[in-house]
């Protein structure tokens, strides 16, 4: 019989767990999760933000423009070490007497697997995306395009979130076993079976806390910025609340996920 995954356990355990360790915890969270969002966003390029405008208003045929190299560099360091920092996160939750250091260097190790690990699931998803495309035009050609269009746009979504969440597991259980990137995703869906709606539930509960603080922390620090120093004062001040923010919560969700990793593991 399936031994029930305890979203509660779980959570009493995160709490314990930071308040004991939050000193190692939040400054690398701090360092490596929000500072480079906050970097990244002082210097993106006014012709992404017009895009991104023009793509949000619904305007379509929107040529993309084309991005300086300093940026798209600034770009690729910053998933580099908000990755590498979350590989850490995991490491220092889940390896018992573990320093901030030997964590760090474990998440450079794990990164290239890491890597192999999403271009493996993106190639999935190509494949899947192909598949659907080609079943969309045989439908169009036999006079139900509308009714494919409305159903791809339900089904792609909801192949995308099912997957995420049978891969919620994945940075878990590679900052904890040295595993290829093919036997990682394996072992990830096999320990989720069973056990996706409790772990969409987890999921989706840690998002909509995660927006509702960020929106909250935009607006209020935004208007004190505003008050104080005009509109670049307010725009800096909500991307610094908003990514310090973001960087606790994401301390609480990894180290929950790491707790519901070590019971599905045990189980397992």
């Amino acid at each position: 019989m399936m031994k029930p995954l305890s979203i509660g356990r779980a959570w009493e355990e995160t709490l314990a767990f930071v308040k004991r360790e939050g000193a190692l915890l939040f400054p690398v969270a701090f360092v490596f999760l929000a500072l480079p969002s906050v970097l990244v966003q002082q210097i993106v390029p006014p012709q992404l933000v017009a895009y991104m405008a023009a793509i949000q208003s619904g305007a379509t045929n929107v040529p993309v423009p084309a991005l300086p190299g300093s940026f798209i560099l600034a770009l690729m360091l910053a998933i580099v070490a908000i990755l590498a920092g979350a590989l850490a996160l995991y490491a220092l939750s889940l390896r018992s007497g573990i320093s901030v250091r030997e964590a760090m260097v474990l998440a450079f190790r794990r990164l290239p697997v890491l890597f192999a690990a999403g271009l493996l699931v993106m190639a999935g998803g190509v494949g899947l995306a192909i598949g659907l495309s080609l079943i969309g035009a045989l439908v169009h050609a036999a006079g139900g395009a509308g009714a494919m269009v409305a159903l791809l746009n339900i089904l792609v979504p909801a192949a995308m979130l099912f997957v995420g969440v049978r891969l919620l597991l994945l940075y878990a259980l590679m900052a904890d076993r040295t595993i290829g990137p093919v036997g990682a995703i394996r072992q990830s869906w096999a320990l989720s079976r069973g056990h996706f709606l409790r772990l969409f539930a987890f999921f989706i509960v840690f998002l909509v806390v995660t927006l509702v603080v960020q929106g909250a922390a935009e607006a209020v620090f935004g208007i004190i910025g505003r008050l104080a120093g005009g509109a670049g004062l307010a725009a800096l001040l909500g991307s610094i609340a908003v990514a310090a923010l973001s960087a606790v919560i994401q301390v609480y969700f990894i180290v929950m996920t790491g707790r519901l990793y070590r019971q599905l593991e045990a189980a397992a």
